[in-house]
């Protein structure tokens, strides 16, 4: 029976045919590595060496166990890459001559879709990448939110709120690529309009090892707020999990104090704007 596939499966149906074999060995072609070129529209940056090594082993012993897709390149004898860059990078430190691949027609814009559909069902790309990528969809190929949300398998919401990432300063969208700080961190250094303030605010974070709800109270702090009062001692963890949950979800500072039944749930925000992606979230919802 054919594997159904759901969410971000979808775009590569179109290009990747389904069924009880995934990869037919009739659409299966073996080609000269050199004569693929990488896809141009590659969202992610960076890739992790030692990952790379480790899957260049599994390819020497095993070979290269799902095809690469490519399109024909407007060159004669060249292809371009659409999905499988780690593969192909891979299969190179491998010493590869040859790798499988199946051969698909591509628009510009199928390069870039496929690509971030790859990604982002593995897992590999981090914000910045991932919202880069998102407004490559939205500025060169004039797509709305709605739809790139529809194309990848995520709420408009969640594709506005990953843009939105992309307004805070430079070095804070480097700290992000480097790994130093996370999506919650940055999140929370939107609430500064002021570059000298989020790199100041930066630096706090990244020297003194801020936690997100740190960092939130930092921000909160340099905005001339009154931060509210810690919640009761001895909360449940099942409760602290749960606020844990709502504030990954939401994007922001959540507090939740709940007993006996009943309590109050508080959602903050740091800007006009991130209270309009609020409230149209949670109506969305």
């Amino acid at each position: 029976m054919p594997v159904k596939r759901t969410g971000l499966g979808k775009g590569l149906d179109a290009l990747i045919p389904a069924g009880d074999s995934a990869f037919p060995a009739s659409g299966i072609r073996h080609l000269p590595i050199n004569e693929i070129k990488p896809n141009p529209r590659q969202p992610r940056s960076r890739f992790d060496s030692s990952e790379l090594v480790e899957l260049a082993a599994s390819i020497q012993e095993h070979g290269v166990i799902q095809p690469l897709l490519v399109t024909q390149s407007i060159v004669p004898g060249e292809y371009t890459l659409i999905a499988g860059e780690r593969r192909l990078q891979a299969s190179r430190i491998a010493g590869l001559e040859t790798v499988p691949v199946i051969i698909r027609e591509a628009t510009e814009q199928q390069l870039l879709e496929i690509a971030i559909i790859e990604n982002v069902q593995r897992a590999d790309l981090n914000p910045v990448e991932t919202a880069v990528a998102y407004r490559q969809l939205a500025e060169d190929f004039q797509l709305s939110h709605d739809e790139i949300a529809r194309k990848v398998g995520k709420s408009r919401v969640a594709i506005s709120n990953t843009l939105r990432l992309l307004k805070v300063s430079m070095p804070v969208l480097q700290a992000m690529l480097d790994r130093k700080i996370t999506e919650g961190h940055a999140r929370a250094l939107l609430g500064l309009a002021h570059e000298p303030a989020q790199v100041q605010a930066l630096k706090t974070i990244v020297d003194k090892g801020y936690t997100v709800r740190q960092a939130e109270e930092l921000v909160r702090k340099l905005n001339g707020k009154k931060t509210p009062p810690p919640a009761k001692p001895g909360q449940p963890p099942e409760v602290k999990a749960l606020e844990d949950q709502l504030r990954t979800r939401l994007g922001t500072r959540v507090s939740l104090n709940h007993k006996d039944g009943s309590g109050t749930l508080t959602i903050h925000y740091y800007s006009e704007e991130e209270l309009n992606a609020l409230v149209e979230q949670l109506l969305e919802a």
